[in-house]
């Protein structure tokens, strides 16, 4: 006989109490596990496509390693410096870029411009200030991303833990699904598969999404030969997950970029007054490159990886992003994906409960 509702209540109210306590009080000392938890759960259908393929889980395991570590050292030999060199630059460049924008707006609007006008101090201000304060706000990044625990300690745990739960995780899945209560393991399965699908859609689906474009973006910028384009393509994939805000905000940047770059310029040199011509071209390829972008997202990338229906909406991710950031730091961030996944299909299944249930549908003999 099945627990009565209040005390099955009690007993998940507990659980999850204990569940934000915990995560509460050991945010710090549970990161790398959360983390190797999370990569391995992207890593398993590989591993599983590898075993059907006719290899043994330690054999496939083995294989995802070898791999991850040659990436791994890649991004640490090419893309990282470059990546913070860049990041560096842009800052200390950002007032000579204000700077310009300036006389340009006084070229084409002097009214707007005189010593007194508020535009004028404003653009000084933010030009100062992204000098001053951009340093301080990479460094604040890093602080709170990976100043909770030594940088070492992530290194060593993090792979160690990935691969120890990549060789245990079907082990584990079965072991966990015999400890769900019998009279509700049916219900709790289907939301489990509810919840995984939503999962791998985005986190799998979305992130591959990501990955994709912003390494598209990154290198074609360089190749076009703007300043900066490695970064810029790693702000555009990074926030591609949110629907047109990833293109429309690294398109907003390069573009810009471009046109400092590539507006025409008059310069003394040699003794002789040289001008430069504005570079039309090279502006509409960086503006081509993000609406090839877009083509490429909304028309295959998208259909293809993440399916029609990735089940969180945009919205309620970035809330749950804010509230479990702010609440439990960066453990939070990284748990408040698969919750906002679990509370999402909670939802949609209660919701399909109620509007079978006598309290929605009424006594009426014609529903």
């Amino acid at each position: 006989m099945a627990l009565p509702v209040r005390e099955q209540a009690k007993y998940w109210g507990i659980a999850t109490a204990v569940f934000l306590v915990t995560l509460w009080f050991l945010g710090d000392v549970i990161l790398p596990f959360v983390l190797g938890g999370a990569i391995a759960y992207c890593l398993d259908p590989i591993a599983d496509r590898l075993q059907r393929a006719g290899c043994s889980r330690v054999a496939s395991v083995a294989i995802i390693s070898l791999v991850a570590a040659l990436i791994f050292i890649l991004l640490i030999l090419l893309v990282i410096p470059t990546l913070i060199q860049q990041t560096s630059s842009l800052i200390n460049t950002a007032p000579e870029l204000f700077g310009r924008l300036q006389a340009g707006l006084t070229d084409r609007f002097p009214q707007l411009m005189d010593a007194d006008s508020t535009i004028r101090q404003q653009l000084l201000a933010i030009g100062e200030t992204i000098q001053s304060k951009g340093g301080e706000l990479v460094n604040g990044i890093l602080t709170s991303a990976l100043g909770l625990i030594n940088i070492l300690v992530l290194l060593v745990v993090v792979p160690v833990v990935t691969i120890y739960m990549l060789l245990d995780w079907d082990n584990m899945t079965a072991k966990i699904d015999d400890m769900l209560p019998r009279d509700h393991v049916e219900t709790i399965r289907t939301l489990a598969r509810d919840i995984d699908a939503t999962l791998a859609s985005f986190i799998r689906g979305q992130g591959t999404v990501c990955l994709i474009l912003g390494t598209y973006y990154a290198v074609a910028l360089m190749l076009a030969g703007l300043n900066f384009g490695l970064i810029v393509g790693f702000i555009a994939g990074l926030i591609t997950f949110i629907p047109y805000v990833g293109a429309l905000v690294g398109g907003i940047l390069a573009v810009g970029l471009a046109l400092f770059q590539f507006w025409g310029s008059v310069e003394l040199a040699d003794g002789d007054t040289v001008s430069y011509a504005t570079n039309w071209l090279r502006i509409g390829i960086v503006a081509g490159i993000f609406g090839l972008g877009q083509f490429l997202e909304g028309n295959i990338l998208t259909p293809k990886l993440v399916g029609g229906s990735v089940g969180l909406h945009p919205v309620w991710l970035l809330f749950a992003l804010s509230v479990f950031g702010s609440l439990f730091g960066f453990v939070g961030m990284l748990v408040a994906v698969p919750i906002a996944a679990v509370i999402g299909v909670v939802t949609r299944y209660a919701l399909g409960r109620y509007k079978d249930s006598l309290l929605y549908r009424g006594q009426s003999k014609g529903d």
